[in-house]
This record gives structure tokens, C-alpha cells and sequence, in this order.
């Protein structure tokens, strides 16, 4: 009755309330459907998992819309005097605290066409690493390595630089850095970390992704760095740990020692 009023010529009852209530839970439950039998078919077929779950957030933004015009279908042929009266209530509306919302949908928007990241990548927003599970109309939810969920903000995308480690393939670079003493054999070092970042499972060598181990001198100590992809973003942390224990085991038998920790950091730094 009160909006009725303060809109005129809005013809809103009791029926018409239900069935703007009624569409609202029609379009959240087929937006669930939607993302569920995205979500089964997309691990069902591997190689093409982050195209097909980037569909999910397109398809809740138009199930959505359909939603939102079928409610407000009555409102889009308003005269002048209606025009004016809603655009008050809307900015009354933004002026007491919907300013966010309104700026993380169309953060949503602006995502959806730039496509900086999509579900399945793994990104980090400032302090927060993980792989997006889902673009919403307010927000992006990342999972975190410790299986947290971080809700991010759509707005973040626009104001703050957001990194993305894999942009949109199932392929990552996995970064693993190792430390010997400054008198350690260097080349026999780099030699054992190659073979671990190619004998390791998961891994993914052609020629647009080749393999690369770096040497960085550092005072008493030298840093030996290899580079290598992932075949799935999903294994970054299974070859990393296999990696990993291949050059300790490897570095422990051809005697390589490495710098002594103290005090939380290599010593001689």
C-alpha cells in the first residue's frame, strides 16, 4: 500500500507481491540446478572444466534478469511522473547503504565481459590465494589451500590489482626454490632439481611451456630455482610436495649441503 502510494499508478497487491516472491525462488532454485549440473558435467570432462564452469556465472546473471524483468515488467513503461518518483526511491535507496551492492553487481558486469578471471582459475586478491568457485552478483568466492572461502568483493576487480596464475587453462607454472652453500656443486645441483621437475607426475612440458632451472647468487649462499607446468591446477600442491622431497633425497646422497636455518631465516642472509 505504502509504495503503492508513494509510486503512482503502480498497481501493487497482495498477488502481485506472491508472484514477484514466487519468481524470486523459482529463478534462485534453477540457479542452483544450473550450477550443479555444470559443476558434474565440467569434471566429467577435464580438459575443458574452466570454460565449461565459466558458464555458470553467465547463466545465473541472465536466469536472473529474466527474473527481475518479469517482476518489473509493469514498471518499464512508466510516465514522467512515476519515472521521477522511482529514480527518488532508487537514489534514496543507494543513499542509505546500497552503494556497495550497487557497485559489486556491476563490478559482476564489467567481469563477466573483461573476464580477468573465471571459475576455475587460481587467483590471488591481496593477502588471499585460491581457485574461484563462483562469480555471484555480489561477489567472487575464492577457496583458499587451507579449503577456506574467501568472499571477494566484485568492486575489488575494478579499484585493486587482482593476479591470475593460470588465465582460464587447466595449466599452471609451478615456481619451487631451493637453497645450497656458496661452495655446493651449482651445476650438479641444478642437474638433480631438472630431473625432479621432469620425472615428477603431473607435469606438463611442449613447447610453449618448457621447463627452466635459474641460478641467483646470494651472499654465502646460492639460490637454485626451477620452473615448470602443471598439467592440472588442482595437482600445484602434490607436485610441488613430490618435487620437493625428489631434491632433498636427491641433494642428501650427492652430498649438496644446504644453508643452515637460524632464527626463521637462511643463515648468512
Amino acid at each position: 500500500m505504502v509504495i503503492a502510494q508513494a509510486v503512482p499508478g503502480v498497481d501493487l497487491n497482495a498477488g502481485t507481491v506472491v508472484g514477484a516472491a514466487l519468481t524470486l525462488v523459482v529463478a534462485y532454485v534453477l540457479a542452483r540446478i544450473v550450477v550443479a549440473v555444470l559443476g558434474a558435467v565440467s569434471e566429467r570432462f577435464v580438459e575443458y572444466r574452466i570454460s565449461v564452469r565459466m558458464l555458470a556465472p553467465v547463466l545465473k546473471f541472465v536466469i536472473y534478469g529474466a527474473a527481475l524483468y518479469y517482476i518489473l515488467g509493469p514498471l518499464l513503461q512508466l510516465s514522467g511522473t512515476q519515472l521521477l518518483a522511482v529514480s527518488g526511491l532508487l537514489g534514496a535507496a543507494l543513499g542509505f547503504g546500497l552503494q556497495d551492492l550497487f557497485a559489486n553487481v556491476i563490478g559482476g558486469l564489467v567481469l563477466l565481459v573483461s573476464r580477468p578471471y573465471q571459475v576455475g582459475d587460481k587467483v590471488t586478491f591481496g593477502e588471499h590465494y585460491g581457485e574461484v568457485t563462483d562469480i555471484g552478483l555480489r561477489s567472487t568466492a575464492v577457496r583458499t589451500p587451507g579449503d577456506s572461502v574467501v568472499s571477494v568483493p566484485n568492486y575489488t576487480y575494478i579499484t585493486d590489482a587482482v593476479v591470475n596464475a593460470n588465465t582460464g587453462r587447466p595449466e599452471m607454472m609451478i615456481v619451487v626454490e631451493f637453497h645450497i652453500v656458496d661452495d655446493a656443486d651449482v651445476d650438479r645441483a641444478m642437474e638433480i632439481v631438472e630431473d625432479a621437475l621432469v620425472v615428477a607426475p603431473y607435469v606438463y612440458v611442449d613447447d610453449d611451456r618448457p621447463f627452466t632451472v635459474l641460478v641467483e647468487d646470494e651472499p654465502l649462499y646460492r639460490t637454485i630455482r626451477g620452473k615448470a607446468y602443471v598439467n592440472d591446477l588442482r595437482n600445484e600442491f602434490a607436485y610441488t610436495s613430490d618435487v620437493t622431497e625428489r631434491v632433498l633425497a636427491a641433494f642428501a646422497d650427492a652430498d649438496i649441503e644446504r644453508p643452515r636455518a637460524r632464527a626463521g631465516t637462511i643463515e648468512g642472509e
